[in-house]
């Protein structure tokens, strides 16, 4: 194994171990130590199983490999979700919590990874040929149609969640079946001319004989994986008792301070794939993470509800419901932005700028009227762009012609 990979995955075991000693002793002194201990646990990990997910695309290729790696990638927020979910059966207070982290993710993701990713790759563009004309937008390859289409699927779907006041089981069923359906499609894109690029970390483990790199990958995902699952529990027990012992709202906690633990290393990897000029491969694993946090995500929190020992429906108050409108609707904005497959860097500020604004509106009322601003930009841009709403809408169900479909994802296009 390659000394600079050893020296950063002793430093994060390092950085994860004090957790883990906490976990098996049973030791928690005080909410906020647990809290940092446990998060850094988590932060740790996750870059570990970023650089795993990122150097398994050695042999998985195509669109399944970045459909994956945003899978893989998000696993840290599953873990705390999920628990808030389960411990949500036996006990409601833990029922707000719910869905907190998959909001704040799911905004954070789309407000500000998507227009951060984007801006660098603009900025690398105009540093690489600094004597030519600097790019606006970034272009997208049209196989990420694909991708686009179930995205706006699953944003029109999610608008069931507020209506409905809860998330069923058997609609969070359904959402599984599409991300599921989601993976097939993804699997049948192929781009076997591409040739897959990696940085940091991940290209260290690339690099090595066949027969090494799996084992090491797979020891890797094992080893992260675990203990992401050790430290959840107490990390996300931490997050709402710090809150109290702090005199900060919880739920700002859980649906801020967790995302930004989790969230941290894909979009170190996204900005790094940016800066090598690979854009458009570094937007497509978020756009991803946004399908797997609206189908499997969203579809797992009732089951976990029910294991946990609660109903066959995920009960939402009013504060949940306003934030799955808030979130969904944002959703229906970032796709009418990418829609025609050009993601302009005015867009990503204005993206931006939305997202910042959230936080200065607080009140409920606001928070409504921000949707429909969000949904009504939305609207101006699809008019706009009607004549690419049914391609992007086809495309999960048209079966993929490689010649007409594919473009080299790693290779982005960049327009002025």
């Amino acid at each position: 194994m390659p000394a600079p990979l050893v020296r950063k995955l002793i430093l994060c075991l390092a950085v994860a171990a004090p957790a883990m000693v906490f976990r098996v002793l049973g030791y928690a002194p005080h909410p906020v130590l647990d809290l940092v201990v446990f998060g850094a646990a988590v932060v740790a990990a996750a870059f570990i199983l970023a650089w795993a997910a990122e150097a398994a695309q050695k042999d998985i290729s195509g669109a399944l490999a970045i459909a994956l790696l945003a899978l893989i990638a998000v696993l840290p927020e599953y873990a705390v979700d999920l628990y808030y979910a389960f411990r949500s059966g036996s006990d409601p207070e833990y029922a707000q919590y719910a869905a907190a982290n998959m909001t704040g993710s799911n905004r954070l993701l789309l407000g500000f990874g998507w227009p951060l990713v984007v801006l660098v790759a603009l900025f690398a563009a105009r540093r690489i040929n600094p004597a030519g004309r600097a790019p606006r937008a970034l272009q997208l390859p049209r196989n990420s149609r694909l991708e686009i289409g179930f995205l706006a699927i699953l944003a029109l779907a999610a608008f069931t969640i507020p209506a409905l006041g809860r998330i069923p089981l058997w609609f969070g069923t359904a959402l599984i079946l599409v991300f599921a359906a989601y993976l097939w499609r993804a699997g049948q894109v192929q781009d076997d001319d591409a040739e897959e690029e990696f940085v940091g970390m991940a290209a260290l483990i690339a690099g090595m004989a066949r027969r090494r790199r799996r084992i090491t990958v797979i020891t890797l995902f094992a080893g992260s994986a675990a203990i992401i699952l050790a430290a959840a529990e107490p990390f996300a027990t931490a997050l709402v008792d710090s809150g109290s012992s702090l005199g900060i709202d919880s739920y700002f906690l859980v649906q801020w301070l967790a995302p930004l633990a989790s969230e941290a290393p894909e979009f170190i990897i996204a900005v790094l794939f940016a800066l090598r000029g690979m854009g458009a491969a570094a937007i497509g694993t978020l756009i991803a993470s946004k399908i797997n946090q609206w189908s499997l995500l969203v579809g797992s929190l009732p089951v976990a509800h029910l294991l946990g020992g609660g109903g066959t429906a995920l009960e939402l108050d009013a504060r949940q419901v306003e934030e799955f409108v808030l979130t969904a609707s944002q959703t229906v904005m970032g796709v009418a932005v990418i829609m025609t497959l050009r993601f302009h860097r005015v867009a990503a500020l204005a993206l931006m700028a939305i997202f910042a604004l959230q936080f200065a509106v607080t009140g409920t009322s606001g928070r409504y009227v921000l949707s429909i601003i969000q949904l009504v930009i939305a609207a101006v841009l699809l008019v706009r762009h009607r004549g690419d709403i049914l391609p992007a809408l086809a495309a999960p169900f048209r079966r993929t012609r490689p010649d007409l479909e594919l473009d080299t994802p790693r290779d982005p296009r960049l327009t002025r």
